[in-house]
């Protein structure tokens, strides 16, 4: 009897020690296994910007400005920015799927899902100039009777994004309400308004500017400019939708989205770990050693193509500051995700501030200002200063505001620098 108690305590901790081996945790708390193999992504032609503490506010030179934009320390947490402006090029890739869209619809070119839906089938390409084609997509075009030119023409205003986002911020700050009141949807004519290099500069004659800018190759590596505030907006949420489609395609993890600069990440991001200097470059001055300019802006008293540029130019003219980073002073200011109040940085946190107000349809004009950063080349040199602050209406569009996009990452925003693989 003795015997059969010994075997059988010896039975049970071979099974106690079995299944301990087949869970691996011995009894200890080691959290449950993550199976996935995470390797951040880094998105073309975007540099990160490492957390730090941004010294915010007007310059000494400033004091008209002393009291709107006061001397703040502040902590931001890094995140990948585009090196240049959104260029014409790219702005294309995006309005171009919006019609390849739009005529998928129409055509329809439908596939079928498992899940038993249907989707568009962008994958097929749109023969343009088959006249069965352009008999069924009659609707998008002007005809040559009325377009002034002669000729049929694609009508752009037709081009309307779909934006559809969630107000995560709105929803945490009333809990109670269903997630489904906080859904934004919005439709947006995204095609720039080429006008308003005619529309803005009365009694002068800018009409082959004004035809070529958007559509022209030789602008191809421009900065985009006749976009107003929610084109920007629809442009990131396009440019969110394509990315997470891609990498939930492969399987990989989606951990962030595309959005526009709050101001102080704006002002984070320009200064280039220059923390109290002017200029992206340093400074205090717009020269270098050798006398040329180091940004796209309105030198002695108006001599505009002294730097370079009589206009805009490339996104990747000028020396990058030390993030890497182009044309953050001059060549086009650029939207910010901030709205624009005078006293706003007596209000703002420690930590990640910034001051962003949902605008609505029925709001008053002044409740539409968006701040607009790092001056144009129609400015003259107060406005490409890092502390410098200027506003635009959200709803217009202008031929010396462009914009470019942020990638935040909190996993690499903790750690101060991204990680190996994301240089690859």
């Amino acid at each position: 009897m003795k015997q059969l108690s010994l075997t059988i305590s010896a039975v049970a901790l071979l099974a106690m020690a079995t299944g301990c081996g087949s869970s691996g945790n011995q009894g200890q708390l080691v959290g449950v296994p993550n199976t996935m193999t995470y390797r951040s992504p880094q998105p073309i032609g975007m540099v990160f910007v490492p957390s730090g503490v941004l010294k915010m506010g007007t310059s000494d030179e400033d004091i008209t400005g002393k009291n709107e934009s006061l001397i703040r320390t502040a902590q931001v947490s890094g995140f990948y920015m585009d090196a240049t402006e959104i260029s014409n090029m790219e702005y294309r890739q995006f309005t171009n799927w919006v019609r390849d869209s739009i005529a998928h619809t129409l055509l329809g070119d439908f596939k079928d899902n498992d899940d038993g839906t249907q989707t568009l089938d962008t994958r097929k390409q749109v023969n343009y100039r088959n006249p069965d084609v352009q008999d069924q997509l009659a609707s998008l075009y002007i005809p040559a009777e009325q377009s002034g030119w002669g000729r049929k023409e694609f009508d752009n205003t037709k081009l309307v994004y779909h934006l559809e986002y969630f107000d995560y911020e709105a929803s945490t700050q009333n809990p109670t309400q269903p997630r489904a009141n906080f859904v934004v949807k919005k439709d947006v004519s995204i095609y720039p308004d080429t006008n308003v290099w005619m529309r803005q500069f009365a009694y002068s004659y800018n009409e082959p500017i004004a035809r070529q800018y958007n559509w022209f190759n030789a602008f191809d590596n421009y900065p985009v400019v006749g976009v107003n505030w929610f084109m920007a907006q629809a442009f990131c949420n396009w440019r969110t939708k394509i990315w997470r489609s891609e990498r939930e395609k492969n399987r990989q993890y989606f951990e962030s989205y595309f959005r526009l600069p709050s101001e102080q990440e704006w002002e984070w991001a320009a200064r280039g770990g220059r923390n109290e200097s002017p200029y992206p470059w340093g400074g205090p001055y717009i020269v270098n050693k050798k006398g040329c300019y180091l940004a796209n802006f309105k030198p002695q008293r108006g001599n505009y193509a002294a730097d370079g540029g009589l206009y805009t130019t490339p996104v990747n003219a000028y020396f990058a500051n030390d993030y890497g980073l182009y044309n953050m002073a001059g060549n086009v200011s650029e939207w910010t995700n901030s709205s624009y109040f005078g006293d706003a940085y007596n209000v703002v946190a420690d930590v990640n501030p910034d001051v962003n107000y949902q605008i609505r349809d029925n709001d008053p004009q002044w409740m539409r200002r968006k701040v607009v950063r790092g001056g144009s080349w129609r400015d003259v040199a107060f406005y490409l200063q890092n502390g410098t602050r200027d506003y635009e209406y959200a709803d217009t569009a202008k031929s010396y505001i462009g914009f470019r996009c942020i990638y935040p990452e909190v996993s690499q925003a903790v750690t101060n620098r991204p990680t190996r693989s994301a240089h690859r």
